[in-house]
């Protein structure tokens, strides 16, 4: 007995089997992340392509191969994403080949499959059925639920990332550009296509209204201010003058204990002999080398006391620009609210100032930015005057105990 061939699978058998094929193969090597080209979507793809098949009145051969190029269409997602479609003319014909499928219809699935790319020509009826099968969300309801997961599937998968406001204007573009290439697909899409527009127009505009919600609250303007804003003031204008006091203080503190230093080496290099101040007294006359440490000591708690005083004596922030002038009340520079500035307006210009202040928020505030700035200057000031005064103390009583240690070790 001859061997007997093996026969082709049914019509029916044929698109039974591929189903069965591409739902195991989603199943196990199509990635997690590919929330949208999944196997709901080509079933969709499959549901979408039949109804039109059906409508444009195809033979039953060529329904059959447009319902097997459409659950092959994306099966090369589970390989690559980009050019999957190539990759999935090449999964169809394997398969088909391996179910000893006809050569030429084979041929033609691949074909069919082939026009699902971007690049590709669509020539024939089959290719654009399966392309407005594919494309078929467009014009369903569920379009904007599907466009989400669109979304996310190319943020988790190809790191592209978009703003809400960004991603509605896409869709509404792609929307208002896209056109069905079979007229059966126009028919049974139009109308909710136009329906997609219309509420995408709407979530943009939805959209847009919430972003600049988010903006104006995260960037409140001076016209409106927020009790925020006051508080940041209080607090600003509390902690320079709560500085300011500090700086003072120790200034003072540096001042008093310099002055007793000073008060104390002058006292005893000089001493009376027989009624008369002496120039030098006896101690350092017998021993002139003590006077290396105690000259030191004198001259650091000069230097000391020279910057202590220089930090705590009052400074007004002017400018020896400023003359008398009313152009002085809209000067940004210059704060009506700082007795150093507005002492060179009259009375009257004066007066006109202040109410223009006080109807003008804006005016208002970028006085109140600019006295804080001038405050922090004048802090700026007296704290690095200190750290000098505290810096030659420190010096002067180091370099006073070595040269009076050195100065013991020589008379010894």
């Amino acid at each position: 007995m001859e061997p007997t061939a093996t026969l082709p699978s049914t019509k029916a058998e044929i698109v039974k089997k591929a189903k069965a094929y591409i739902t195991t193969l989603f199943e196990e090597k199509l990635s997690k992340q590919l929330v949208y080209h999944n196997l709901d979507h080509t079933v969709n793809t499959v549901r979408e392509a039949r109804a039109l098949g059906q409508d444009a009145g195809l033979s039953e051969d060529d329904q059959e191969a447009l319902v097997l190029a459409a659950w092959f269409h994306d099966a090369g997602y589970t390989e690559a994403y980009d050019g999957h479609e190539y990759r999935s003319m090449a999964l169809a014909e394997q398969w088909l080949q391996e179910q000893h499928y006809p050569t030429d219809r084979t041929a033609l699935v691949v074909d069919t499959i082939r026009a699902t790319h971007r690049d590709e020509p669509r020539t024939t009826e089959l290719q654009r059925l399966l392309v407005d099968a594919d494309m078929s969300n467009t014009g369903r309801e569920d379009f904007a639920a599907r466009a989400e997961l669109l979304r996310a599937e190319w943020e988790l998968s190809q790191g592209r990332t978009f703003s809400s406001v960004g991603w509605a204007e896409s869709q509404l573009d792609f929307l208002m550009s896209f056109k069905f290439l079979t007229s059966v697909a126009k028919n049974r899409y139009k109308e909710q296509l136009k329906e997609n527009i219309k509420e995408q127009r709407k979530l943009l505009k939805k959209t847009e209204k919430k972003r600049k919600e988010k903006d104006k609250a995260r960037t409140e303007t001076f016209a409106e201010p927020k009790r925020g804003i006051e508080t940041m003031f209080r607090t600003m204008y509390g902690n320079h003058m709560k500085l300011s006091d500090m700086a003072d203080k120790k200034a003072n503190m540096m001042i008093s204990l310099n002055a007793v230093l000073i008060s104390v080496i002058i006292t005893y290099l000089g001493t009376k002999v027989g009624g008369k101040t002496a120039v030098l007294s006896p101690a350092i006359t017998h021993n002139p080398v003590l006077s290396i440490p105690m000259g030191i000591l004198l001259l650091t708690s000069l230097g000391s006391v020279v910057s202590a005083i220089l930090s705590a004596q009052p400074d007004v922030t002017s400018f020896k620009w400023l003359k008398k002038s009313p152009e002085i009340a809209t000067n940004r520079r210059v704060n009506l609210l700082f007795f150093g500035n507005f002492t060179k307006l009259n009375l009257d210009d004066f007066q006109g100032g202040m109410r223009e202040l006080m109807r003008q928020k804006d005016s208002l505030y970028t006085n109140m930015v600019t006295d804080v700035y001038y405050l922090g200057e004048v802090l700026s000031r007296k704290y690095r005057l200190l750290r000098i005064s505290y810096t030659i103390f420190m010096v002067g009583l180091i370099l006073t105990a070595l040269s009076f240690g050195i100065v013991l070790l020589y008379k010894l």
